[in-house]
């Protein structure tokens, strides 16, 4: 079988991307919508603030009234305003939050005065502008305005906006659904029962656990023997997936049985192989199953090479299919706290520890390295061929610990 050159990152994240069919629009209450995103944007039924309020705790005077000393006439609190007309020489103590009274366009703070009974000095200096205290009417939005466009993920301050703006539910795609296999003689179910010739089925249940960081319906099948029957009857199972994940058998060895079982099930195979360490033999496909496109997406075997094709393809799809606006995780530039030597012909992603301010990379990068990877929480991104690189110098990188969502 002649292999094909591995493509550029980029040219494979944007062809699987491409692949994304457009799932269905569902409409959600939004304080059960974290994570999603939204399918169409969020307008607002209402303006925020609805009139304008007192930034601080103070007291409301007329703007062209700053001299004092003012009598105290009432109280606005918020949801409690007062319901008179200020007039020159008074004044209304004023909560934060609270609407500014009728007559008045300007508060004091109130450790810029001195009150004795019902009344109150200047002691300290009169805002300026005299509106400094004040938020206006609208400042936030207005109704009418978008207040979140679509694409945009659902986080907790977009709760709260969503909610502000005078909407209870938002539109979003439906869930994927997502079947992931691992496939092996070499696994054993059980991690407490292995033979020597064994290793622990994790590549699974790693998976599904990068998976369950996004809103999505999914279920681990599996291990599945290196077996073209076995393999069959187990796509079968996943007749219903939008997304097929396999981890193992994407090369081209004796026993990696994912391309013919996938193609014998009337699969088409857009591309294999990238140009990247670890993750090289990565395959994708596309086949019409129950619910129309399926893509498969055939991740390597090895555990670190599993994970990083995950976190650079598997994620980024799965927000696609999610309706993410920017679905590819974010590189972020820092400096080095080593050496590094010079790169070799693919583009390298180095497991590594990021302590906020530089970078250094795991000195063991093995793509079996469970420790190693477990101990990282970013990823130097390293050019094909590049130099070498000294300490303090600049490289990009990316996140691990929030799987890449953005």
């Amino acid at each position: 079988m002649a292999k094909p050159a591995p493509l550029p990152l980029e040219e494979a994240q944007a062809r699987l991307l491409d692949l994304a069919p457009p799932l269905a629009v569902d409409d959600v209450d939004v304080e059960n919508g974290l994570n999603r995103y939204l399918a169409e944007p969020v307008r607002a039924f209402r303006t925020q603030p609805a009139a304008d309020l007192s930034a601080m705790d103070g007291y409301a005077v007329r703007p062209g009234d700053l001299a004092g000393p003012w009598t105290i006439i009432g109280e606005s609190a918020a949801g409690h305003p007062f319901a008179g007309h200020v007039e020159p020489g008074q004044a209304v103590r004023i909560a934060t939050g609270a609407l500014i009274p009728d007559g008045t366009g300007c508060v004091i703070l109130q450790e810029d005065v001195e009150r004795t009974d019902n009344l109150i000095v200047l002691t300290g200096t009169p805002p300026d502008p005299p509106a400094k205290h004040i938020r206006r009417k609208g400042l936030d939005f207005n109704e009418g305005d978008e207040v979140l466009a679509t694409g945009s993920r659902i986080g907790p301050a977009q709760v709260a906006l969503t909610l502000s703006s005078g909407n209870r539910n938002i539109a979003v795609r439906r869930a994927p659904r997502i079947a992931i296999i691992d496939s092996g003689d070499e696994l054993s179910a059980s991690p407490e029962a292995c033979a020597p010739h064994q290793i622990p089925a994790s590549n699974g249940a790693m998976l599904l656990a990068m998976v369950r960081t996004l809103p999505c319906e999914a279920k681990r099948i599996g291990p599945v023997a290196d077996d073209l029957k076995a393999m069959a009857h187990t796509l079968a199972r996943a007749e219903d997936a939008d997304v097929i994940v396999t981890s193992g058998g994407a090369s081209v060895g004796d026993h990696d049985l994912v391309r013919p079982a996938i193609e014998a099930w009337g699969a088409s195979i857009d591309f294999w192989r990238v140009a990247i360490k670890p993750g090289k033999p990565l395959l994708v496909a596309t086949r019409e199953g129950l619910n129309g496109r399926q893509i498969i997406l055939g991740l390597p075997g090895n555990p670190v090479s599993s994970h990083v094709t995950a976190y650079l393809f598997l994620l980024p799809l799965l927000r696609k299919l999610l309706g993410a606006a920017n679905p590819l995780p974010r590189r972020f530039r820092t400096t080095l706290g080593e050496q590094l030597a010079a790169n070799g012909s693919r583009r390298e992603f180095r497991r590594a520890v990021w302590n906020g301010s530089s970078i250094q990379s795991q000195t063991i990068q093995d793509s079996g390295a469970l420790a190693a990877l477990s101990a990282s929480n970013a990823l130097i991104d390293r050019e094909a061929n590049a130099p070498p690189a000294a300490i303090g110098e600049e490289v990009f990188a990316f996140l691990l610990e929030n799987g890449g969502i953005t």
